[in-house]
C-alpha cells in the first residue's frame, strides 16, 4: 500500500497483515473535507487490491476525536445539485468500506459525529473508548445525515433508537452506544486499539475467501437500503433557508433560528 502520498491520512503497515489508517487532522478534530474523502477512497481501494494485508483498522489522530463530522465551511457552500452529488459521493466511499472483501474495524477514540458516525457505521466492527461520543447532529444544521446514516443506523440500533438519535441530534455516550448495539465493545482508552488488533489477528487466522463471502452474505441481508433517496433529500435541504441559517449559525457560534422553509 502507498504510505507517503497523503496529506491528511497516516498509514501504518507492520508485517502482521493488519494496516492501520489514521485520519490526521487533529486541529480540526479530524473533520471530513473533500481531500480527506478522496484520500480515504484511495486508501481503501489500495487496501482492497493488496495481497499483504487482510484487515484494516480506522481511527482518528489525537485524543479528542475519531472524526467530529464534515467540514462545515465546505458543507455551507452546497446547493441542491451539489448537495445531492456530495451526498452520493460520501455514500460511495463509505459503501467501499462496507462492501470491502476484507474486514475493516473502527476504533472510535473520541467524538464520532455526523460523517464520523457514518464512517464508523460503515465499518464491519466498532470498538469504542470510554470517552467516545457518537451522534448524528445534522438536524441542528437544518440538514439530514447524507453519507448513509439514515440507512445504516436503523439496521444497527433499531428504528426507534435511530429516530431518537437523528431527530434530537443528540449524541450517545459510549456505554449507551454499546447497550443499543451501535458499537461492539467499550474499553478504556489505552486498551481499545489493542482489542481491535487482537480481534484483527483472530480474523487473520481464518480463510480470506471465507471472510469475503461472509461479508457478502451478511450485507446481502441489508442490501435494499435507499441511499439514493437519502441523497435526494439531502440535496433538497441544501437549497433551504433553514440549512443556510443552520450552517451560518454554527460558523458564527450562535443559536440557529429555524423558520421551516
Amino acid at each position: 500500500m502507498k504510505t507517503d502520498s497523503f496529506d491528511h491520512i497516516l498509514i501504518e503497515t507492520p508485517e502482521d497483515g493488519i494496516v492501520t489508517l489514521t485520519i490526521n487532522r487533529p486541529d480540526k478534530l479530524n473533520a471530513l473535507n473533500s481531500t480527506v474523502l478522496n484520500e480515504l477512497e484511495q486508501a481503501i481501494s489500495s487496501f482492497e487490491k493488496s495481497r499483504d494485508f487482510g484487515v484494516m483498522i480506522i481511527t482518528g489522530a489525537g485524543e479528542k476525536a475519531f472524526v467530529a463530522g464534515a467540514d462545515i465551511k465546505e458543507l455551507s457552500a452546497l446547493d441542491r445539485t451539489r448537495g445531492e452529488k456530495a451526498s452520493a459521493r460520501g455514500q460511495h466511499i463509505f459503501s467501499l468500506i462496507e462492501n470491502s472483501s476484507k474486514p475493516i474495524i473502527a476504533v472510535v477514540n473520541g467524538y464520532a459525529l455526523g460523517g464520523g458516525a457514518e464512517l464508523a457505521m460503515a465499518c464491519h466492527l466498532r470498538y469504542a473508548s470510554e470517552k467516545a461520543l457518537i451522534g448524528l447532529p445534522e438536524v441542528t444544521l437544518g440538514i439530514i445525515p447524507g453519507y448513509g446514516g439514515t440507512q445504516r443506523l436503523p439496521l444497527l440500533v433499531g428504528k426507534a433508537n435511530a429516530l431518537e438519535m437523528i431527530l434530537t441530534g443528540q449524541p450517545v455516550k459510549a456505554e449507551k452506544a454499546e447497550a443499543i448495539g451501535l458499537v461492539n465493545k467499550v474499553l478504556p482508552a489505552n486498551e481499545v486499539m489493542d482489542q481491535a488488533k487482537k480481534t484483527a489477528s483472530k480474523i487473520l487466522n481464518n480463510g480470506p475467501l471465507a471472510l469475503s463471502k461472509a461479508i457478502q452474505a451478511v450485507n446481502s441481508a441489508t442490501a435494499d437500503g435507499n441511499f439514493a433517496k437519502e441523497a435526494a433529500l439531502f440535496g433538497q435541504l441544501c437549497d433551504s433557508d433553514d440549512f443556510k441559517e443552520g450552517t451560518s449559525a454554527f460558523l458564527e457560534k450562535r443559536k440557529a433560528e429555524f423558520r421551516g422553509n
